[in-house]
């Protein structure tokens, strides 16, 4: 690959007291990830030798005062701000959100001017991030605000991939918040990312059941008889591969959801229990359905253990090749369907 064609990935360093600039700068201590792509991360030079320094690390940062100055082969670095900056490992700070917001809007930035091809975020704690900038209740949403389109949170391994029909939202509010429009609305991002982004022609899709047994015909609640099972069967009439709906435990503790492509759970934790059960450590977060391609680790910020150098990498390192196949996949997708419009 020419060095020109590499695609470059930029990188928030999330919150500069918990884990973020450990994964990141391991990942990148195998001088090999530089042949797959470009790393940009947006933050300060301070902070990051400071953190390089604990950590005992000796990466290479090339800093940079713009985007427009990379440098392949290099990892580079942004220097959004220039001031000394508290860092207190394994605290959360009001600062340390401050400026996990400041990498992070630079971040995007960068994105939404084809400076970077790929978005890669390390993890933020969503309570002290909290701005008048930044009012949401995580990355999804900040970035469904900020780009083109209608977002998923898909949780992803090679085997799997879970998406959430609610998001960020309390338990009290999800029964009211499912209505046939989300979910169709859910169902067709879902559809079209695993087209687009995983390649898959027909995709098959799982949705599951909001109350337990489905509802049990019922008795335990009309939601799965009076909106879901109808709503999915609308959906089929369009031609997809839809099914459903699944009771929860049953679907994963018969492994039944290898049989599919997607799965589509009602809240958060319905599918991310299971999620972190079987893949966590090596899973990725994958927001879908926007103009611009972004994914990150599947853990928190891990302040527990920040500044110790026991942190695991590997599902950051996953996240930065994800994003690199899904920018392939759709480059490939977009070069096929140009060239089927020339052949008309």
């Amino acid at each position: 690959m020419d060095k020109s064609d590499k695609i470059i990935v930029g990188i928030s360093i999330g919150d500069i007291n918990g884990i973020g600039l450990e994964i990141i700068l391991k990942t990148f201590e195998d001088k090999r990830m530089l042949e797959f792509c470009t790393p940009v991360l947006f933050g300060s030079n301070r902070v990051v030798s400071l953190h390089k320094k604990i950590l005992n690390l000796e990466n290479n940062i090339h800093g940079i005062p713009s985007v427009d100055k990379i440098v392949h082969g290099k990892i580079n670095l942004v220097n959004v701000w220039k001031e000394d900056v508290k860092v207190e490992l394994g605290k959360t700070t009001k600062e340390g959100g401050n400026y996990a917001l400041k990498s992070l809007s630079a971040a995007v930035d960068a994105l939404k001017n084809n400076q970077v091809d790929v978005l890669l975020t390390a993890p933020i704690n969503k309570e002290n991030i909290q701005s008048d900038e930044f009012n949401f209740p995580g990355h999804t949403e900040y970035l469904e605000a900020n780009l083109e389109g209608k977002s998923l949170m898909i949780l992803m391994t090679n085997e799997l991939r879970i998406g959430l029909i609610t998001g960020h939202i309390p338990v009290s509010q999800i029964a009211s918040t499912i209505t046939p429009e989300l979910i169709k609305e859910k169902v067709e991002i879902m559809h079209r990312s695993l087209k687009q982004d995983f390649n898959i022609n027909k995709p098959k899709i799982a949705v599951l059941g909001l109350n337990p047994h489905c509802g049990d015909k019922g008795v335990i609640g009309k939601e799965d008889d009076e909106i879901i099972r109808p709503t999915i069967e609308k959906i089929k009439e369009t031609g997809k591969l839809v099914f459903g709906p699944y009771a929860s435990d049953g679907f994963f503790g018969s492994k039944n959801y290898t049989q599919f492509d997607g799965v589509l759970a009602m809240y958060h934790d319905q599918g991310l229990a299971p999620f972190k059960a079987l893949s966590f450590g090596n899973g990725v977060n994958f927001t879908a359905g926007l103009s611009k391609i972004r994914t990150s680790p599947d853990h928190g910020t891990g302040y527990d253990i920040a500044g110790k150098g026991i942190a695991n990498h590997e599902s950051f390192k996953e996240a930065l090749f994800a994003s690199i196949q899904i920018f392939n996949n759709r480059k490939e997708l977009s070069e096929l369907e140009a060239n089927a419009l020339k052949a008309k």
